[in-house]
């Protein structure tokens, strides 16, 4: 008869009191440890707060036992207090903290790192550690032990925790921007801590009441916060046009949450599809983390279209990584959920060529013909494709040392450029009214400001950027340089997938707002932005421009400014959050048009720039007018 032996492996205790963290919350936090096998004295242990240093990672606590709040020390099982020692790790800016056993701790007995008040201080929570400012499942903490006292560390014992969403704050409401009169669509509501974190943290009564413009008064809605801190609600309907926003009541605390705006149109309608070309999150790393990336851009961001954006030369950007980006690109694009494109950026220090945004717009071109998804040079990657193969987008071209100054301007190829994103706004010089110059450790350059290009006759619409700390933004963060909100950018197209939205964005059919979903229109005799026109087809335009659209705001709108070739021509104050227009340009086209410099047709740029109260902004892609 054949025997079975069972080989029972024990392990150490680790546990954390309390065992279950609110997002942000300051505490005393005890990570007890009882070692399997007996700990001689001069034992070492190290822990490690497994934190990226980031401002939103766990808080690191300080090892100078005489200030009050946020220390670290070890208390043993007899009661003694130990200091940490700091241990600096390569590329982190959150050390490791290492202690010393001062006599044998037997087998089953119980030490404690403490992360909170000083000891030698009153022992009050709000005087403690902070824990991180995002929700995690199972986050780890690492603790090292080395018998020996040499620093000859094994693998760690490891504590964990869940990281569960603060108290209810606020609530965001993802709607359409465009739907049909009496056409379903559904909708999702975020119930949001301070930090965005799903949460359903609290009172039990809480209830929440929907309503929106024009709703019928026998419909009355209220919603219970669900566990899992959010809910989709289908089959939404309005039975006329107009603007619309969907708005919350919280009962028990009176404060109302607003979505933006939603247009419903009569009959038809194409999408405005909200998004991010270039950006990445605070949160989750795009590169090694890539599809954690994409569902927090698709799921908790709500957007409608996401592109890859590492820095071709980046460290450790290898052939294995690109693809896997690539993979997961191709992976998480779905038509009428989400759209996803593969993007690399280069950065060329000839300022003729700037910061560039490679978008490989064709599937087969997305692993790029470069061994390592390396770009030689601007030149030789534009020799080897042709149009609607890729679209290049000029970035931070204001930026000094970065900048574009468009003397290789690719009018197929760049058919778009980036005139904002978190590090500023290449408009226009603060000196002209930039409200986001760039400004810090990296300063302006008129000579990268797209009015001046756009002076020059060069033609492209507008995208704006997002948050970027790779590449030339690295260093940003710790130079003082001013940081503003991740912008977005809007694009209007036919159907809702990534053929239809290419095609809007070579036609130039996007614009550009700094976070806010601004919805605008911007026509001149009914051509939308991006549109080229022309007195030969058009000779009424020697006359009369017709220029008309809407702005449907997050807030109420404070400007509505029409820019000619640059400059203000007309500006609205609408004191409203809903505003339509029209203006009449009478001027004679011959007097305001602008020389090209190569010798062709003199022309006029026309554009809209949308200033909100709360300073949101947002800009129109342009309209050229060709005097023949």
């Amino acid at each position: 008869m054949t025997s079975i032996r069972y080989v029972i492996m024990r392990r150490s205790v680790c546990c954390i009191n309390p065992s279950v963290a609110r997002a942000g919350q300051i505490s005393t936090w005890k990570f007890l440890y009882s070692p399997v096998d007996d700990l001689p004295k001069k034992t070492k242990l190290k822990f490690d707060l497994g934190s990226q240093g980031r401002p939103i990672d766990w808080e690191a606590p300080s090892v100078n036992l005489k200030q009050p709040k946020n220390t670290i020390y070890l208390e043993t099982h007899k009661g003694d207090i130990l200091e940490a020692v700091p241990v600096s790790l390569p590329k982190s800016q959150t050390p490791q903290y290492e202690f010393t056993l001062p006599y044998e701790l037997e087998a089953g007995e119980t030490l404690a790192i403490v992360l909170g008040p000083s000891p030698e201080y009153p022992q009050l929570d709000e005087n403690g550690n902070g824990a991180q400012l995002f929700t995690q499942r199972r986050k780890l903490f690492y603790l090292y032990v080395d018998p020996t006292g040499k620093g000859n560390y094994d693998e760690p014992d490891i504590f964990s925790m869940d990281i569960r969403g603060n108290i209810l704050k606020h609530i965001q409401i993802f709607t359409p921007s465009y739907v049909i009169k009496n056409k379903r669509f559904d909708i999702t509501i975020r119930f949001e801590d301070e930090f965005n974190n799903l949460t359903n943290f609290s009172p039990e009564n809480t209830r929440i009441e929907l309503s929106y413009e024009h709703l019928r008064e026998n419909l009355n809605w209220q919603l219970f916060i669900p566990e899992t801190g959010f809910v989709i609600l289908p089959n939404l309907y309005f039975n006329e046009p107009g603007i619309y926003r969907i708005q919350l009541k919280n009962l028990l605390t009176k404060e109302i949450f607003v979505s933006s705006p939603i247009k419903c149109f009569s009959e038809t309608a194409p999408n405005l599809m909200w998004g991010l070309l270039h950006g990445e999150s605070e949160r989750v790393d795009s590169e090694e983390n890539i599809e954690a990336c994409l569902r927090h851009f698709r799921d908790d961001c709500a957007l409608n279209f996401y592109a890859s954006s590492s820095f071709e030369n980046q460290e450790g950007l290898n052939t294995d990584l690109w693809k896997m980006i690539t993979q997961a690109i191709t992976d998480f694009n779905e038509e009428d959920r989400f759209v996803t494109l593969p993007g690399l950026q280069y950065w060329g220090e000839d300022p003729s060529e700037g910061v560039r945004h490679i978008l490989y717009v064709k599937e087969n071109k997305s692993g790029s013909k470069h061994k390592d998804c390396k770009i030689p040079s601007l030149s030789k990657l534009y020799k080897s494709v042709s149009p609607h193969e890729i679209i290049s987008i000029p970035c931070f071209t204001a930026a000094k040392t970065y900048e574009c100054n468009f003397q290789n301007f690719h009018p197929d190829l760049e058919r778009v450029v980036e005139i904002y994103n978190a590090w500023g706004c290449s408009e226009r010089t603060e000196k002209e009214g930039n409200p986001f110059p760039i400004k810090g450790a990296v300063s302006e350059t008129a000579s990268g400001t797209l009015i001046q290009a756009l002076r020059n006759n060069l033609r492209f619409g507008f995208v704006a950027g997002g948050l970027d700390d790779r590449g030339i933004y690295k260093n940003l963060f710790d130079e003082n340089q001013y940081q503003y909100t991740p912008g977005l950018t809007a694009i209007i197209c036919n159907k809702y997938n990534r053929e239809s939205l290419v095609e809007a964005l070579y036609n130039r059919r996007c614009y550009a707002t700094t976070g806010a979903r601004i919805i605008l229109s911007f026509d001149i005799t009914s051509a939308p932005m991006g549109s080229e026109l022309s007195t030969v087809t058009k000779p009424g335009l020697t006359v009369n421009r017709h220029i008309s659209g809407y702005v449907a705001g997050t807030t109420q709108i404070k400007t509505v400014e029409i820019i000619r070739n640059g400059e203000v021509l007309k500006t609205f104050h609408p004191q409203s959050n809903n505003f339509d227009y029209e203006y009449d340009d009478m001027e004679p086209l011959a007097t305001v048009t602008l020389p090209d410099p190569k010798g062709k047709q003199p022309f006029v740029f026309y554009y809209l720039r949308v200033t909100q109260v709360d300073q949101s902004m947002a800009w129109s892609s342009p309209i050229w007018i060709d005097l023949h």
